[in-house]
């Protein structure tokens, strides 16, 4: 039986469909990761096989391709939102695990170029959750 996992972009204008499995679920913290999504690391989902289908909005998709690198970002042009691209280095679908709308079932694989890692982002786990936005 072949997986189907559904996603989209913020604002909903782009939808996708991704059928297939993922092989890889990496936590990347490379300092381009960290500047593409403002964010200690990238979390995304790799696939050599399988088939990814633009259900709406592709129009609005963009590719941003870093020069003389092999960091690339599918985004929407609307909200921002990163949305899966096809990385020709490594012959794969990279799937935003945000960008997906249906769980999945493989937990992350690995963190990586963890020695670029941000360093306020060191020990969460001694820093309290809350639900909802603290007062």
């Amino acid at each position: 039986m072949i997986n189907t996992h559904q996603g989209s972009c913020l604002c909903g204008r782009v939808k996708y469909e991704f059928s297939g499995d993922f092989q890889s679920f990496f936590l990347c913290y490379c300092t381009r990761c960290q500047k593409d999504t403002g964010s200690a690391h990238a979390a995304n989902l790799f696939a050599k096989e399988g088939s990814l289908t633009w259900l709406q909005g592709e129009n609005d998709i963009r590719v941003y391709k870093h020069e003389n690198s092999l960091h690339a970002k599918s985004f929407c042009q609307n909200c921002g939102s990163a949305l899966p691209t096809f990385a020709d280095s490594i012959n794969s679908v990279v799937v935003p695990a945000g960008s997906l709308d249906s769980p999945v079932s493989i937990t992350p694989t690995a963190k990586i170029f963890v020695d670029s890692c941000a360093v306020w982002s060191m020990n969460l786990s001694d820093v309290p959750g809350y639900k909802e936005l603290p007062e």
